[in-house]
This record gives C-alpha cells, structure tokens and sequence, in this order.
C-alpha cells in the first residue's frame, strides 16, 4: 500500500439539495455538527468534501465499509481512525486540509502525515475562519501591514527571504510558502497553534519553481539544529507540493504541504 495524494474542486461542487443531504448523511453527527458551525456555505462544503475524503480513503485503502468507518480526534483536532484494523495497517495515516477552491488528502502507510492548503489572495480579500490571529491580520489594509501584524511567525532569515522577492505579490506567495510548511509540519506531529513558529526555520530551494519538476533541496532547522533526517519533496504542478519524511523505525513523521496556483487535480 503505497502513499496517497488527492484534491478535490470543491469549489466547482455544486450539488443539488437531495445530493447534500446523501453527503451529510455518511459523516459522523459530530462531524456533521463541526461542519454546521461554518459561517460560510462554502467552508462548509469544503469541510464535508474533506470529511468524505477521508472516507473515501479508507474505504478503498483498508477495505473498511463506509457504514462501519469510524473517526475521532486526538485532543489536539486531528482526525483518527478508530477501528480495530490488522497491524500491518497500525501505522495508517492521514490529514486533510481545505482552502480557496479545493479540499486535499495526504495518506501514509508507516509515516505521520500532515497536509495543509494555502491560496495566495491579498489580505483584504480572504479570512481565515480557524486562528484569530489570522483574522486580525488579513483584515490589514496592505501587504506591509499584514506582515507587520505577522512578524514573530517566521525567522529573520525567512522574512529576509519573503523581502528579497521582486515584488508585493510574490512576497505574499513566498510568505504562504513558507507558512504552509510550518503548518502541514505541526499537523503531522500533531501539536496546536501554540507551538512557537520561529522555532522552526526552513531554507527554501529552489526560491522559483519549475512546473514539472521535483526538488529536494529545503531543509529544516529545529531550535536551530538542522535536521538531516527529514526529507521535503517538491514539485510543481497547477499545485506546488511539498513532501517531509523522516523515518524513526516503522514510525515517522511526514508532513506535505500546497500551495494553490491555479486549477486542476494532484495525481
């Protein structure tokens, strides 16, 4: 059983009353209830896209029937397979991630995997719904202000990377970049938003991205060590993803992370 990657237009979803009903239907009540507290029709949908995803996933990976698949949380939100499964599949794992246009799954068979999606929109266009400070800083009138707001999430050495970008807008992409990173990795370990960001340093390479191509040339420092055993994986699409592995016996941590650029469906 081999690694899992997919992405869902949620945005192009457009289904019928009969059709959002049957979807509601196969996801747990409280999944259900989660996804009722959306302000947002749209975030909603995405969410339960998400929550099918994950279904999906497991019903065709571990042929386990949709009706007896059954989810919970660890206290830090992420999401969990609860049934008993034979142990070769005990390490199974997986994340979900949903925002813009698209809802995405990532899927390890030995390895803790983390995914988040990032679109790049100027701040007074776009509004995080999960983390007060985001939404204290996308409501900033100009990229200036926005990073200013932003400015202990990330290193010296990241944000004088973000500056050196030729212009507003790509300073914005490459501040997404590299927050989808810190982001997809702390969903793979599992830990809250309370997590110190500049404890975490990544040297992005290459700075532009070819379509087409896969890298691996970004590192990460942790509390300023680099950590030679994780492996980041990066390729551009219509997506741009990133794949962290790091193998500790028959249990590791994997953490990917997409930036979205345009439309179109990951492998």
């Amino acid at each position: 059983m081999g690694s899992v990657r997919w992405a869902f237009p949620c945005a192009a979803w457009r289904p019928r009353r009969e059709e959002w009903l049957l979807a509601a239907r196969l996801v747990q009540p409280e999944e259900k209830d989660r996804i009722g507290q959306f302000v947002f029709a749209r975030d909603a949908k995405a969410a339960l896209a998400g929550r099918l995803l994950i279904r999906k996933l497991i019903a065709e990976k571990l042929c386990i029937p949709w009706n007896e698949i059954t989810l919970q949380r660890t206290s830090k939100g992420k999401p969990f397979l609860a049934n008993n499964i034979f142990s070769i599949y005990s390490n199974y794992n997986f994340n979900v991630s949903h925002q813009g246009d698209y809802a995405v799954l990532a899927a390890e068979p030995e390895l803790q995997v983390g995914i988040d999606i990032m679109k790049t929109n100027l701040p007074d266009q776009f509004k995080m719904n999960c983390c007060v400070i985001w939404e204290k800083a996308y409501g900033s009138s100009s990229i200036p202000n926005f990073f200013r707001i932003m400015k202990r999430q990330f290193t010296e050495t990241e944000w004088g990377i973000i500056n050196s970008m030729g212009n507003e807008w790509m300073q914005l992409d490459m501040f997404h970049r590299y927050w989808a990173l810190k982001e997809s990795f702390l969903k793979a370990i599992g830990v809250g938003i309370g997590f110190n960001l500049q404890r975490i340093e990544f040297n992005v390479s290459p700075l532009q991205l070819e379509i087409g191509k896969v890298y691996k040339e970004t590192k990460m420092l942790l509390d300023g060590d680099k950590e030679e055993e994780w492996t980041f994986e990066n390729t551009s699409q219509k997506f741009t993803v990133y794949l962290i592995g790091k193998q500790i016996a028959k249990m590791g941590y994997m953490a990917c992370d997409l930036e979205v650029a345009g439309k179109g469906m990951l492998w």
